[in-house]
């Protein structure tokens, strides 16, 4: 089992008839990844052909619920790009079929609807990465095998390797992926901005401990929130990786909400400064800039050699 979900898992895609689901699904596709059939109830019963990375037709099946799709496929993960206002529904029927992961990419959701289905998935046991975030993207075992790449992540930056990848922020996974993709990751995790998140970067941090195959995490956070100060707790008493972190935001003004809708700092808390302090006073080294955190992180890995 890789972190997160096996390679080569088969992947269902929520929306896949719109232009968002149409364009990712072929990407996702020529990566590698596993996509065994579409959900959108009012195309059910058509197949949409794509190509592979061999240049191969792909015939993907459309059904009307997730239910019918999980049945009919086996899929493991569902890749949602629906709209806001109808993400709570979808979201809540791929964890009611219990698939283990469900990728929201969707961007706006409300938050008590986020608050609904992130609760509703705790209680079934289902893993929601997202929402509002690049998606998930696992690197392969085995030489024979394809990995996974599920949402918008794009293929080709990185190759296998030592590292564990969480982050806040989608623009920052991909620079850091390209920074460290020398090194190489297991798993490229973006937890997504928002107040509330299915994956959250503490329960990140458990994921990666608990793989054997990670020997070291990259923790990319934000200003807002203290997320990063949960994860810093969590981490003294039970990490026995290292981890390097960066937060962004360090030039951000106090009480102006920058980028996500949770990256606001109010009454000195949720500071860049706030959250490099608290990961330092349990021995995370924090860098000022990505580059930086990447040169920490090296010089950790050459600490361990």
């Amino acid at each position: 089992m890789n972190v997160f979900i096996e390679d080569n898992a088969p992947v269902i895609v929520q929306g896949i008839t719109g232009h968002q689901g149409m364009t990712h699904t072929a990407r996702m596709l020529k990566a590698g990844t596993n996509i065994v059939g579409g959900v959108n109830p009012r195309k059910a019963g058509e197949t949409l052909q794509f190509e592979d990375a061999e240049g191969n037709t792909v015939n993907v099946p459309v059904f009307a619920t997730c239910q019918e799709a999980k049945d009919a496929t086996g899929a493991q993960a569902s890749v949602v790009f629906v709209p806001p206002k109808f993400a709570k529904d979808a979201v809540v029927e791929a964890v009611e079929a219990l698939f283990e992961v469900v990728v929201v990419i969707t961007e706006g959701i409300p938050v008590a609807d986020s608050a609904y289905f992130v609760e509703l998935a705790l209680r079934k046991g289902v893993r929601i990465v997202g929402p509002n975030c690049p998606g998930l993207l696992t690197l392969p075992e085995t030489a024979d095998s394809n990995g996974v790449n599920l949402g918008i992540i794009p293929d080709g930056i990185v190759s296998r390797g030592p590292l564990g990848l969480v982050s806040k922020s989608g623009t920052l996974t991909y620079q850091m992926m390209e920074e460290l993709s020398d090194i190489g990751f297991t798993a490229c995790l973006g937890a997504g901005g928002d107040p509330i998140v299915g994956t959250t970067l503490l329960e990140a941090l458990q994921a990666f401990e608990a793989d054997p195959n990670t020997k070291a995490v990259m923790l990319i956070g934000e200003i807002g929130g203290n997320a990063e100060q949960d994860a810093a707790r969590w981490a003294a008493e039970h990490m026995t990786k290292p981890i390097v972190a960066y937060i962004a935001g360090f030039t951000a003004p106090e009480g102006k909400q920058m980028g996500h809708a949770g990256a606001i700092v109010s009454g000195g808390k949720g500071t860049a400064q706030d959250k490099k302090d608290a990961l330092e006073a349990v021995g995370i080294k924090v860098g000022r800039t990505p580059s930086a955190a990447a040169e920490l992180m090296r010089e950790v890995l050459a600490s361990q050699a």
